[in-house]
């Protein structure tokens, strides 16, 4: 699938009254388009897209009026949610920052049995998906390929998270989960082991359990601990401490070699999970 762009939104963000600050754009992103930006006031009508839109406000109360309902003050951390397909009227009373999440609708859809309807939504709070969309934007101001499996997560979350609370009708409880086989988990450790050094989308991980990306999310996580990304990272730390207290290849070399993408990102990354640098490994 291509990467998930401006063009699958419904058309906000292609208007002259937005300013970007950031976007997803370029990064490879296959399932979600993330931007932040400040807008003036405005009211316009857009077309309905295939992906679901999460605006969350960042400063300052600002009023908003959403088709015919009344003018909502809306505060900073409240969210906005349009599901997909469908048309939108907004007016907006005044200057605002906000980031914009847009999911696409196969991802929220993925591995469900009936289609999921999300509710309109206008000022209402959600605590984790704030944190998830502030991850996602985080993760742009500090890209590194390596993370593509981290944002995979990301987003399986927040359409796990959207299913869960924000459905039109509530959901049929899903059966409890359990972990993968030996052999799943097997081929998803060779898998990981064989392109150590490149970044795996967790839908490759899924698909070679012959599970959907959200099972195969939760049946990772009981089986492991971790969640994918995380194993995938403990993965690499512990192949390049090995290379780096039993070899001689340029400490560079090591971080290719181990999926990094440069010296001074694994440095980071060691200090941050193991409390030491490739150097004082390879000295030790």
């Amino acid at each position: 699938m291509a990467e998930l762009g401006v063009a699958d939104t419904n058309g906000i963000l292609a208007m002259p009254w937005i300013t970007p600050e950031r976007t997803s754009a370029g990064l490879g992103w296959e399932h979600v388009y993330v931007s932040k930006q400040r807008e003036v006031p405005y009211a316009a009508n857009f077309k309905a897209a295939a992906s679901h839109q999460l605006i969350i406000h960042l400063v300052k109360p600002v009023k908003v009026r959403r088709g015919t309902l009344r003018p909502k003050n809306v505060l900073p951390g409240e969210m906005f949610l349009q599901p997909a397909h469908g048309e939108l009227s907004v007016e907006v009373g005044g200057e605002l920052e906000t980031l914009h999440v847009y999911l696409a609708d196969e991802a929220l859809q993925a591995g469900r049995d009936k289609p999921v309807r999300l509710a309109e939504e206008l000022g209402t709070t959600d605590p984790l998906l704030e944190q998830l969309a502030l991850a996602l934007d985080a993760t742009i101001r500090e890209w590194e390929p390596s993370a593509r499996t981290y944002v995979d997560q990301v987003t399986a979350l927040i359409a796990s998270q959207l299913i869960r609370n924000h459905s039109a009708s509530r959901p049929t409880p899903e059966p409890k989960t359990t972990g993968l086989s030996q052999r799943q988990f097997d081929q998803v450790r060779d898998l990981l082991a064989e392109r150590l050094h490149e970044p795996v989308p967790l839908k490759d991980m899924a698909a070679i359990a012959g599970l959907s990306v959200s099972q195969f999310s939760r049946q990772f996580k009981v089986t492991t601990g971790f969640a994918p990304h995380r194993f995938l990272l403990r993965m690499r730390l512990k192949q390049a401490e090995l290379l780096l207290r039993t070899g001689s290849a340029p400490i560079a070399d090591v971080a290719a070699q181990c999926g990094f993408t440069h010296q001074e990102h694994m440095t980071r990354v060691m200090r941050a999970h193991l409390g030491t640098t490739p150097g004082a490994l390879r000295t030790g």
